[in-house]
């Protein structure tokens, strides 16, 4: 097992590998920008160092200085977290070439799950159900529009690279589809360098369903069930939950099988989480994100497994704690993203956290960096904390989270907080009678009706 391991990301992820390497008997290096000195992770850590200034490009995506810090304190595996560097290929080679281990998978799957147009081929040759659309990035505006023709009307124009919902349009009539070219591809260019995309059919009420694994070097494989992420923001995801209530017992065993027998045959090591759109009875894979997930606690709560424990594990050669005969998915868990913006406006919310207090009380979990006197700052993404709840049912899941949002206590900056209070009173939110299209026109009436 390590000794060392440097955590090349910042916030509550940083924190959360942080306790997992703690209660391991692993030492922890911090790496900083210098508008995150004071940061908890930074505090709590064995050691730190500082790698650059405030903007990610010159300090958390800053490669040589992530590698000489993890050179000079002698860190023997580097943690990528989730975003900036836990999905570079290039990023996991020369870790490798440096004489470390990242703690994720290899450089030849990040590539290929990195690009999704190779993502979905691979997955078709391995019998996952794919979307109906291009087998490739369409190389021209007549190919195109062939295609899209023969797909039928709506159809998604994708960026071949990258994701956010960026490079993504939707053409609901061929008149449209020009437009929805010239965009996808302006988007693409200016986010990811290079303006492939490619064409799929538009599913008008999908469900976002995604299955968590984990697979050693010694070829075992195992899937933690699945989580339901359909309410999302502009393909931002808001409230996560497991199982879900979409799902019967036969789909849940089904489609967690089709996840582990595609990673096992790919030879995949670490954790993974296989994302599909659901409808109609029928799974659709969209990607496969090579990392740990920022919704990774559902699974942890629905099952008692440890998935960053179990990442260190894997990268150390050692094999999987369990089998999949000894998973039980057992009760609910539900996600809240807690995020500093506007709740309304959603316009993002940096400043001095003036009061803090986290709720707590049976199966309340906060994964969070917060503390009262905290300056949030402006450079980085929105998420400070994750409220995650547990019930032997749905609705005492959602009984607990009302409770825990009503004890949430952020004062001197806007969260989410509210947001997701006035979510717990919708029927469709209660009932579980949602898709990835309603809380965009929740956020929507509620705008218009403010």
């Amino acid at each position: 097992m390590f000794e060392k391991v440097l955590i090349a990301n910042r916030g509550e992820i940083a924190l959360r590998i942080h306790r997992a390497c703690r209660e391991m008997g692993i030492h922890t290096v911090a790496v900083h920008s210098t508008a995150d000195a004071n940061a908890m992770h930074v505090r709590l850590a064995d050691e730190s160092v500082c790698i650059g200034p405030a903007p990610s490009k010159d300090s958390y995506l800053n490669l040589p200085a992530i590698l000489s810090a993890a050179t000079i304190t002698g860190a023997e595996a580097i943690h990528p977290g989730v975003g900036f560097l836990s999905e570079n290929a290039d990023f996991a080679t020369m870790v490798a070439d440096h004489g470390m281990t990242f703690i994720g998978p290899d450089p030849h799957h990040l590539r290929i799950m990195g690009d999704k147009v190779a993502a979905k081929s691979t997955m078709q040759e391995l019998g996952v159900p794919v979307v109906p659309g291009s087998d490739g990035a369409v190389t021209s505006d007549s190919e195109a529009f062939r295609m899209a023709d023969s797909i039928g009307y709506p159809v998604l124009v994708k960026a071949a690279a990258g994701g956010g919902g960026r490079g993504m349009k939707v053409a609901d009539t061929r008149e449209q589809m020009g437009t929805a070219l010239q965009m996808a591809r302006n988007e693409a260019r200016n986010a990811f360098g290079h303006d492939a995309v490619y064409l799929e059919r538009f599913l008008s009420h999908p469900r976002h369903i995604e299955v968590q694994i984990l697979a050693d070097r010694q070829g075992n494989v195992v899937h933690l069930g699945e989580r339901d992420c359909s309410l999302q923001r502009r393909h931002q995801k808001l409230v996560e939950e497991g199982p879900s209530p979409a799902l019967n017992a036969e789909q849940r065993a089904w489609i967690g099988g089709v996840a582990a027998d595609a990673t096992r045959r790919m030879g995949y090591e670490g954790a993974g989480t296989f994302e599909f759109l659901f409808e109609d009875g029928e799974f659709f894979f969209i990607e496969m994100n090579t990392r740990l997930q920022v919704e990774h606690p559902v699974s942890e709560a629905i099952t008692g497994i440890d998935i960053v424990r179990e990442q260190i594990r894997v990268a150390a050669g050692l094999p999987l704690s369990f089998g999949q005969d000894d998973i039980t998915i057992t009760g609910h868990a539900i996600e809240c993203r807690v995020n500093a913006e506007d709740p309304r406006t959603f316009a993002p919310s940096p400043g001095l956290v003036k009061d803090y207090h986290a709720p707590g009380g049976p199966a309340v979990r906060v994964d969070s960096a917060m503390y009262g006197g905290y300056r949030i700052p402006p450079h980085y993404d929105s998420l400070i904390a994750k409220l995650i709840v547990y019930g032997q049912t749905r609705n005492e899941a959602l009984m607990r989270l009302r409770r825990a949002l009503e004890e949430y206590v952020i004062e001197g900056v806007s969260t989410t907080i509210p947001l997701h209070q006035a979510l717990l009173e919708e029927p469709e939110f209660i009932n579980g009678a949602y898709d990835i299209h309603w809380l965009q026109r929740f956020v929507d009436n509620q705008g218009a009706a403010g």
